[in-house]
């Protein structure tokens, strides 16, 4: 929902508090084609989008953290991806959102409209094939997440997110994780008591370590690749 005020800008790879251009190739597209972006500010647990609404823009999270998810029709949530830092969202290959999201905590995004994205695409190869590459990135997660979901057991799917949070959060050792229990059973397919059991384990074998609520120390990283299938 865009209600809040809007700040307009011309990206440019430069002006940006996110990684390079190297690293980031949302801010490189924008910036290579003259686009012109605004930025939102969304508070905890509010609506940035919903289900089946208009896809007219794709979104970056410039700081805090985004959940895509479903609802089922008996209510149960199933999360599709969590979005951090730097990450692109919203790409669709339809007119609509198959998937809602919300700021997990108070979040900062750049939006850009999908029209424009699309024409820059349409007269120039570069942009075209940054866009490709972010898609097939977003596919290649989404058969990820659906192997984990079909065929990994519970400790396998705990040790597969505690890599992915690693590989995308840990600084010097340690990773604090936006998302909440409920959250991540939600994205894990595990139940409240189940994903606990899992972390409870872990912590026993002594995977990880715990510093605070949702601060996590993994300290024998090979052991857990190892309980990874």
């Amino acid at each position: 929902m865009l209600n809040q005020p809007v700040t307009h800008s011309v990206v440019t790879p430069t002006a940006t508090v996110l990684p390079s251009p190297a690293a980031n190739p949302f801010a490189e597209i924008t910036g290579h084609a003259g686009l012109i972006a605004s930025e939102f500010s969304y508070k905890k647990d509010e609506e940035i989008y919903g289900e089946d609404e208009p896809a007219e823009y794709v979104y970056q999270v410039i700081s805090g953290a985004v959940r895509s998810y479903k609802l089922l029709s008996d209510g149960r949530r199933q999360i599709g991806a969590f979005h951090l830092p730097g990450d692109v969202f919203g790409l669709e290959f339809g007119s609509s959102h198959r998937l809602a999201a919300e700021a997990i905590i108070d979040t900062n995004v750049r939006l850009v409209k999908r029209r424009s994205l699309e024409q820059a695409a349409s007269v120039d190869v570069a942009v075209a094939r940054k866009l490709w590459t972010m898609t097939a990135g977003d596919l290649r997660h989404a058969e990820d997440h659906m192997l984990l979901l079909g065929r990994k057991t519970a400790m396998e799917r705990v040790a597969t997110f505690l890599l992915e949070m690693d590989r995308r959060l840990a600084v010097a050792g340690m990773m604090a994780l936006p998302m909440c229990r409920r959250d991540i059973g939600d994205y894990l397919g595990l139940t409240l008591e189940t994903g606990s059991r899992a972390r409870a384990q872990r912590h026993s074998q002594g995977v990880l370590g715990f510093s605070g609520a949702r601060q996590i120390v993994l300290r024998t990283r090979p052991r857990l690749r190892s309980m990874d299938a």
